[in-house]
């Protein structure tokens, strides 16, 4: 500052001429244009304006009015339909105003039993399947951003990777953080890692995914959560509703687990849970084609030694699932 003369940091505030733009190196910095943050201030007045041109609104939602428009007559006939679709990432909160629509007009689970199916191709913005109704399935062929499956109440969810993909699905990350926050309903597939504080505060949905960041299953009051792969610290703090498979390669996800409300039981002398696992992980496959999945289907007693079941402590084990008169063969269909 000494060398260009400004005494306080306020004398900088607009002084572009103090600016130069350099060369880019790489393709995409040779294809930014800097024009207008170099363009110097423009005095009206008494008074020096420092930008003068509104920002163009980021998300138009045209994606969701595209979706109200293909099933209008669907939803107001009441009947089964399907779409396929690109999205992009700054089309956020795909399927709200469709699950809105479905929720003034019938109810929650208005549309559960004439489904509408929409099939998408691309990256999803924030927020993918906020608030979803049922009878609303998305399948999505990408990966998306933040807060999947948001306060959902039913439906589906879908995301798995495109075919040919040459990664291995359960070490990357497919949907983003805080997913299924505030869920009470519906289920959510997603062949790959979701990222931190998945399922915070779940009390209803069912979910498969392949691994998760910090702080999952966080203050959860309810529904099913199985995880195929790695999670990170502070599992299952405050959670007290609810229970979760969770797989343990490395031996140490004991470590991992907040104990303060919660314990980790093997599956060794749970059959009923293994056959409720495996009917998770047997769906997890048929929607997604998860490699993970049928890795796991393949050698499946091999496998299970390796699972915890994380519940309340308070929680009687043989009431989790609430079915404790039918047989495992029964459960393991009632999880698909």
């Amino acid at each position: 500052m000494a060398q260009l003369g400004v005494e306080k940091l306020t004398d900088l505030i607009g002084r572009t001429d103090l600016l130069e733009a350099v060369d880019g190196f790489t393709a995409k910095q040779l294809k930014l244009d800097l024009s207008d943050i170099l363009e110097s201030p423009k005095p009206v007045g008494d008074n020096t304006v420092f930008w003068s041109q509104p920002n163009a609104p980021f998300d138009k939602a045209e994606l969701n009015q595209k979706l109200l428009e293909t099933f209008e007559s669907a939803i107001e006939k009441r009947r089964a339909a399907s779409a396929y679709l690109d999205i992009r990432n700054t089309d956020r909160s795909v399927g709200a105003s469709l699950s809105g629509a479905i929720a003034k007009r019938y109810g929650n689970q208005g549309m559960a039993a004439t489904p509408l199916e929409i099939h998408l191709q691309g990256t999803a913005g924030q927020s993918f399947g906020v608030w979803n109704a049922g009878g609303v399935n998305l399948t999505l062929t990408g990966d998306a951003n933040d807060y999947v499956g948001k306060g959902m109440a039913g439906g589906n969810i879908v995301i798995k990777s495109p075919v040919g993909s040459a990664f291995n699905s359960h070490e990357s990350t497919i949907i983003g953080n805080t997913c299924l926050y505030g869920a009470t309903g519906g289920k959510l597939f997603a062949s790959g890692k979701a990222g931190e504080r998945f399922a915070v505060r779940n009390s209803g949905a069912l979910a498969v995914v392949e691994g998760a960041g910090d702080n999952a299953c966080e203050y959860m009051t309810g529904g099913i959560i199985a995880i195929l792969g790695h999670t990170g610290v502070n599992f299952g703090a405050g959670m007290t509703g609810g229970f979760a498979y969770v797989l343990d390669e490395s031996g140490d996800f004991a470590g991992r687990v907040n104990p303060e409300l919660v314990e980790a039981l093997t599956l060794d002398n749970l059959t009923i849970h293994q056959e409720h696992l495996r009917g998770l992980i047997d769906q997890h496959f048929e929607l997604t084609g998860s490699c993970r999945a049928q890795e796991i289907l393949t050698d499946f007693e091999q496998w299970i030694s390796k699972f915890y079941l994380v519940k309340p402590k308070a929680a009687d084990v043989r009431s989790l699932l609430g079915h404790q008169s039918r047989s495992a063969a029964e459960l393991r269909v009632q999880a698909q």
